[in-house]
């Protein structure tokens, strides 16, 4: 390892795993980022060696998130690390300490600031996006997307994301935008992922248990107990509509999804959009497609 990441890596309490290592050289070497890694694999040691990396040079360096929530945690973390002096939050509703060296805000804020050309980008050397595949957000991403367009050539981007599936077409958009741009994936999931399904009073794991990963026929199989209750619900009528009730309509109870569905269709991005898909396997990189609508639906307000 560089000097720089050595002396990182000597504060953390864990040995950082390779895909940490890749991407800390990466900004070491004055590069940008993506870093695609699941849930719980810890990408934003990454996110955190820039903001070390800054201090250590005596420049600036912003932390953005989707949310106040997330804002508001990473601030507590980044202020514990290095102290309340150096670490300041802005969000929406909230001011502490916007000129310090480092500073956590929800995106729309370093929107904001680059069309009003605030002084407190002066000594900017890194941008850190956590949450980045927001971009595909149909009704929020543009705000991604015009930080990374428009932040300082000079500014290193940080990139961390759980979900974006095709990084490498998608790194190709960053290095094309921004220049220098390094793609480093994980595809190794530290925090096991089980999914469950409810029928009637019971729980029942959706795929079958105890399938070694070299056999991939059994490893997706549908647990066939889960099957037979299925089956059986669906005789009974335990998930049909209550006898004389209507099926729902649009309202307050029908899914978010189907209430936006229908007439209003999709709306298209901006041409320069990059592709933020499901996680596929990437193909050859094509002109930008239409950015599909963020999986959980519209988050909250900055």
């Amino acid at each position: 390892m560089s000097d720089a990441v050595d002396a990182f890596a000597a504060g953390v309490d864990f040995p950082l795993d390779p895909f940490q290592i890749e991407g800390c050289e990466a900004i070491a070497a004055g590069h940008g980022v993506l870093v695609a890694a699941p849930t719980g694999a810890g990408k934003t040691i990454v996110g955190e060696f820039a903001v070390h990396l800054a201090l250590q040079r005596g420049q600036k360096a912003f932390y953005t998130t989707p949310i106040k929530a997330l804002s508001n945690q990473k601030y507590h973390e980044l202020a514990a690390r290095h102290g309340h002096a150096e670490v300041g939050l802005l969000t929406g509703d909230t001011s502490i300490n916007g000129e310090a060296p480092v500073v956590v805000m929800t995106t729309e804020v370093l929107r904001n600031m680059i069309y009003a050309g605030s002084s407190t980008l002066e000594g900017l050397g890194f941008v850190v996006m956590d949450e980045v595949h927001y971009l595909a957000d149909r009704f929020r991403g543009a705000v991604w997307e015009e930080v990374i367009i428009h932040l300082a050539p000079s500014v290193q981007l940080v990139s961390l994301s759980a979900t974006v599936s095709n990084a490498e077409e998608f790194g190709d958009w960053l290095d094309e935008v921004r220049g220098g741009n390094v793609v480093v994936v994980s595809e190794e999931r530290p925090v096991p992922l089980w999914q469950h399904m409810q029928v009637g009073k019971e729980v029942y794991d959706i795929f079958v248990d105890g399938a070694t990963p070299s056999d991939e026929a059994d490893r997706w199989r549908v647990n066939p107990l889960l099957m037979d209750a299925v089956r059986s619900a669906s005789r009974s009528g335990e998930d049909g509509p209550a006898p004389g009730r209507p099926p729902p309509t649009e309202g307050p109870g029908t899914p978010l999804p189907a209430r936006r569905r229908g007439a209003r269709g999709a709306r298209r991005p901006p041409a320069t959009a990059p592709p933020v898909a499901p996680r596929t396997p990437a193909g050859p990189r094509p002109d930008p497609p239409a950015v599909p609508a963020h999986p959980g639906g519209p988050p909250g307000g900055p």
